[in-house]
């Protein structure tokens, strides 16, 4: 590391913290030969994931692209630019973990059904038109009556949890 300034190798640390995104330090650093003090940050850096195209053609992951196409399905909805921006990481952060060089992009595609799945379910018929290449209007109603089935269902979900862990009267006894 030199000095922005003078290009001094000898730098002092002066402070040093997580960054805000907790996967960061954030440095202060001194010059003690033009006494300039600069921020540095430093993380780690990440193995490059490429995306396996449909034409088996490969290219980078981009994290802004997936946050774009949910953007794109939550289109005046009330979804927070947040929301997305935290969910194309945690996306980016599983596709890592469970992939190691390559993904194919019908894995990226299913990750962000699951999210948008949780998160507004009008963004994801509207994503899974295009994901999934709706022909036609059947296909829609498809979605739309397998959506309604599923949050029909979401308050009896813990019930199917306790009934999982109830013991039978064999095991009782």
């Amino acid at each position: 590391m030199h000095c922005p300034s003078c290009g001094n190798e000898d730098l002092k640390v002066l402070d040093s913290r997580p960054g805000s995104d907790g996967e960061s330090i954030r440095r202060r650093r001194e010059c003690p030969s033009c006494s300039r003090r600069f921020t540095t940050i430093e993380r780690i850096e990440k193995a490059r994931l490429f995306v396996i195209k449909r034409d088996t053609s490969r290219a980078d992951f981009n994290r802004e692209k997936v946050f774009e196409s949910m953007r794109l399905a939550c289109g005046k909805r009330p979804v927070s630019i947040e929301t997305l921006q935290a969910t194309a990481l945690r996306i980016e952060e599983q596709l890592q973990k469970k992939f190691d060089n390559e993904v194919p992009t019908k894995e990226i595609g299913r990750a962000v059904m699951r999210e948008l799945s949780t998160i507004d379910t009008v963004a994801y018929v509207r994503f899974a038109s295009v994901y999934q290449e709706f022909e036609t209007v059947a296909d829609f109603a498809e979605m739309v009556e397998t959506v309604q089935r599923e949050e029909a269902l979401n308050p009896f979900r813990h019930l199917q949890k306790e009934l999982i862990t109830i013991p039978t009267q064999e095991e009782k006894s």
